[in-house]
């Protein structure tokens, strides 16, 4: 891409994110203590009752148009398990230093209420598709059905898509190229095609991302299944190996993390500003790019699952942002604080982890974590495609409408492998940021069917029902508003 072209590209992005983000961190941790104080912490007080969930949804349910609540959680895991919890965490902690790593798990402990929340809500909201019978839902589809707004709801998907089916892919992108080149020293643009160099693992990419996502939301909810899992331990095993390599010094990493976290050299201007630090900032920020809690994104998977009672789903995803966070990006953190490293300027994103892990287990962790990125980025580009999908068929659910969107993710995927670095996570934090805004107005507006579901739920444990049942029936207050032909 063009020098001049970049720059001026970044300097406007970057203009737009500062008062959004200033607004949104406040907002998000408001949101997120609002949710844990009103569901009585839900975080802690169902979360073995969401393992239980978890490890009884493998198998399919009653209905063979849905996707198992297994299945909606490893795509959801697929999306959120990528670039953030690598690169993410790496950029977090060059920037905002070793403070930023609490302020991602506070916020990952907040926002597994919040994301338990939206995947509720999504499941009761949820719709069949005409065409094949298939369950689709998320923001979108609640905001349409559950507070009548039309506009915003394709306010909402519209930022979803370019968010997630065009942004976040280019992200995914940018890192695979960005971890294979330095592990391998494979150029980004090294074929000439009629005069221009064009990206050749780009192109790879293209033709990989092609052959999954004109299969729809079940293949690429089997895709998830098959190695999402996999990756993750693989990843957890060696962070554990480093960890033992460096016991004696946890105690004093821990404590450097939550030392830093509380230096307040403020990150901005202005009123909120004065409240924010650096390691704050970019911990909530890359803390919600690698968990999406609150962000609207993984109730678009949620609400394709097949489930007893929208309350389960909501466990299982919120599950998944303890998995993403204070598993995977705790492993990041290990990773690059026992190195020593995050405190050279010279290295960005990616590269820092690398370095990180050649310093501990040798040129061998080059390679790992370049194979291993490769998983988590496709995974993610699958899974934030299949995010995308049903907001845009919310909006114009036609084979060409279709078609044309896959073709513009396509053309996202490569554009992420030819862009620089600061340009791509910019334009990521911005449509993030849109997005996060008007997903936690939405859920805010809704949250009296938050607390009937909730209700509901546990009246249904307390008097020994293991598998609670939700029927619409038993709540006609809120009929009007859920379709009968679901619950």
């Amino acid at each position: 891409m063009n020098e001049e072209l970049n720059t001026t590209l970044l300097n406007w992005v970057n203009a737009l994110n500062g008062p959004l983000w200033d607004f949104l961190v406040v907002f998000l941790v408001a949101v997120g203590v609002f949710y844990t104080v009103i569901t009585g912490g839900v975080q802690l007080r169902l979360f073995w009752q969401s393992i239980r969930v978890m490890k009884s949804s493998r198998k399919p349910g009653e209905d063979t148009h849905g996707i198992t609540p297994f299945q909606a959680f490893v795509t959801g895991l697929a999306s959120r398990v990528g670039v953030g919890n690598v690169a993410g965490v790496a950029i977090a902690i060059a920037i905002g230093g070793p403070g930023a790593v609490f302020w991602m798990w506070l916020t990952a402990f907040l926002g597994m209420s919040s994301a338990f929340v939206e995947s509720s809500l999504a499941q009761l909201f949820k719709v069949r598709d005409h065409r094949n019978q298939q369950f689709r839902g998320g923001p979108a589809y609640y905001i349409q059905q559950g507070l009548k707004q039309k506009w915003m709801a394709v306010l909402f998907a519209l930022a979803l898509i370019f968010t997630y089916g065009f942004v976040f892919n280019a992200v995914q992108a940018n890192a695979i190229i960005g971890a294979t080149s330095h592990a391998w020293g494979w150029d980004r643009a090294n074929l000439n095609f009629a005069g221009f160099e064009v990206s050749w693992l780009g192109l790879v990419l293209v033709i990989m991302t092609a052959a999954i996502i004109f299969g729809g939301i079940k293949r690429i909810a089997k895709v998830a299944e098959s190695f999402v899992p996999i990756m993750a331990v693989l990843y957890l095993l060696v962070a554990l190996y480093i960890a033992f390599l460096n016991f004696d010094a946890l105690p004093s990493m821990f404590q450097l993390i939550f030392t830093k976290a509380f230096e307040f050299d403020a990150a901005a201007g202005g009123f909120f500003g004065a409240m924010i630090s650096m390691a704050m900032m970019q911990g909530i920020k890359r803390g919600l790019f690698s968990n999406e809690a609150g962000m609207g994104s993984a109730p678009n998977a949620a609400a394709a699952s097949d489930v007893k009672h929208p309350v389960n789903q909501g466990l299982v995803q919120m599950l998944g942002v303890f998995v993403d966070t204070f598993v995977v990006c705790s492993c990041t953190a290990i990773i690059i604080l026992s190195s020593g490293l995050y405190a050279n300027a010279g290295y960005e994103g990616v590269t820092l982890t690398q370095m990180a892990l050649e310093s501990q287990i040798g040129h061998l962790g080059d390679d790992f974590l370049a194979l291993i990125l490769f998983l988590f980025a496709y995974s993610s580009i699958i899974g934030n495609y299949a995010y995308a999908e049903g907001n845009m068929q919310f909006i114009h659910n036609h084979p060409r409408t279709m078609l044309l969107f896959r073709l513009g993710v396509l053309v996202m995927v490569y554009f992420g492998a030819v862009a620089s670095v600061p340009l791509i996570w910019s334009m990521a934090d911005l449509f993030m940021g849109i997005m996060a805004t008007l997903n936690l107005f939405a859920i805010l507006l809704l949250t009296p069917f938050l607390l009937m579901l909730l209700k509901d739920y546990r009246s249904q444990l307390k008097q020994g029902i293991k598998e609670p049942e939700f029927k619409i029936d038993r709540h006609p207050k809120f009929k009007d508003k859920v379709n009968s032909d679901v619950w």
